[in-house]
């Protein structure tokens, strides 16, 4: 069966198509992502059936995550691409351009600063954690663990 094709599976006959939701939000996406990569095609002798949950292919699920990928503005080639990467937690930028970055942010918004772990650019390079040392915790040294026993032994 193809992806626009009308299913024939009982139970998508019953409850029909998940809804697509209005307004696409970034959970939106990140559902369909994985929606699309969970619910992919495993090969059987009676023919291809979802990996998740042994319908046929394309499930309900996997048709919607599509809908709402295809929406979002990615075409069939990257959402191919998604599903071959396998990875259900890839992160695709919202809004999605396909011809380049986002568009820029409304004058409101501040510009997001790069992270530089609380030091100024300036001394990022200079940063070296010495071995002993947390960096998570800097100049605390770390302590080795209590090895001795909690109960005193039956020897």
């Amino acid at each position: 069966m193809r992806v626009g094709e009308q299913s024939t599976d009982p139970i998508d006959q019953v409850l029909g198509e998940v809804p697509m939701p209005a307004p696409l939000t970034p959970e939106d996406v990140r559902l369909a992502v994985r929606a699309v990569v969970v619910h992919t095609a495993e090969e059987w002798p009676t023919g291809p059936l979802c990996r998740n949950d042994g319908a046929s292919y394309p499930c309900r699920l996997h048709r919607w995550g599509r809908r709402v990928l295809e929406t979002h503005g990615l075409n069939e080639r990257q959402i191919e691409a998604l599903i071959r990467h396998g990875n259900p937690f890839v992160h695709v930028p919202f809004p999605f351009t396909a011809n380049g970055p986002a568009p820029a942010r409304p004058a409101g918004y501040p510009a997001q600063a790069p992270r530089t772990g609380g030091l100024p650019a300036r001394h990022q390079a200079a940063r070296v954690v010495p071995p002993g040392v947390r960096p998570t915790a800097p100049g605390r040294p770390v302590t080795p663990p209590v090895t001795a026993p909690r109960w005193p032994r039956a020897s």
